[in-house]
């Protein structure tokens, strides 16, 4: 059985009659008449039964034309909706980013994106998360484009560096330290610290630098994200070493430069190598890795 069989099928039983099916869809009646005793010879059935120069369905020929018809509609579907998200001006991006850009940098740039000619009916879903979940699921195509750190040994992602953060230490108002305006990284070590979460990309270059410098702070608690951490911060938790992403404005803590600290955040964008990517995404790839150039000579 095959898919010119069904479409067969469906224009005899429409046209109730083998020339005029023939002729509808562009081959000969002989051809068409072997085509519809074959389908009949795997169904081990009669779909047809003969009625002059007619033909009309038999009881079982009506059954099976409900699936067909289903079938045939649902694969039409199917094609116009991939037509749609594989389109240049009509597709759609599955992007994911880490949490601190979903205030600004993500809805500022898809909205300017979605603002040029020829790309206001492109789609978006939008998904946050760590760089390692954000990595996997662009590895296993859930994601068209990410926006996170790096992680090494990837061999198969391109991760293309937008801008960079400088770390600062955060510290709750009220907390002896904010009365500074810049400190040393080694002061941590006087006080509780709130750290990343050990598995994710900034907690690893974290406990790196931590080992670098001959630091070893007095980690109670871990958070994922900026976010997390902030809020932790903000209640009195610990002080923390952060990539300076967030906006302290809405959280009750302090930020402090740290004196003779060669260090930053990296964040890329990512997306799989040698991987076929719809028009829709090579442009707002293209788009997000032009707009953000002078972001980062600016660094």
């Amino acid at each position: 059985m095959n898919l010119n069989q069904l479409y067969y099928f469906k224009t005899v039983a429409k046209l109730q009659h083998f020339r005029n099916a023939a002729d509808e869809l562009n081959i000969s009646q002989p051809s068409l008449s072997q085509a519809i005793s074959n389908l009949e010879n795997e169904l081990g059935t009669y779909l047809f039964e003969r009625q002059g120069r007619n033909v009309k369905l038999t009881k079982y020929g009506k059954l099976y034309l409900e699936y067909v018809e289903d079938a045939l509609n649902t694969l039409e579907i199917g094609e116009k909706k991939l037509k749609q998200v594989t389109s240049e001006t009509n597709g759609h991006i599955d992007i994911a980013y880490i949490s601190p850009l979903a205030s600004y940098f993500i809805p500022k740039k898809v909205r300017a994106f979605l603002e040029l000619e020829n790309n206001k009916d492109i789609t978006f879903t939008f998904r946050q998360g760590i760089t390692a979940d954000l990595v996997a699921g662009l590895k296993n195509s859930k994601y068209d484009v990410v926006f996170c750190s790096y992680v090494e040994d990837e061999p198969d992602i391109v991760f293309d560096l937008l801008f960079k953060d400088e770390f600062v230490l955060i510290v709750p108002e009220n907390h002896p330290l904010s009365e500074l305006d810049s400190v040393d990284l080694k002061d941590i070590e006087k006080y509780p610290v709130v750290a990343y979460e050990k598995n994710t990309a900034l907690g690893k270059v974290t406990k790196n630098i931590f080992n670098r410098e001959g630091i070893s702070p007095k980690i109670i608690c871990e958070g994922e994200d900026e976010n997390g951490i902030y809020g932790l911060v903000s209640e009195g938790f610990g002080v923390a070493f952060v990539a300076n992403i967030m906006n302290p404005e809405n959280f009750k803590i302090k930020q402090l430069k740290i004196n003779n600290l060669n260090c930053d955040r990296s964040i890329y964008l990512a997306y799989k190598k040698n991987s076929y990517l719809v028009p829709a995404v090579k442009k707002f790839i293209k788009y997000i890795k032009t707009s953000s150039k002078d972001i980062f000579e600016r660094i």
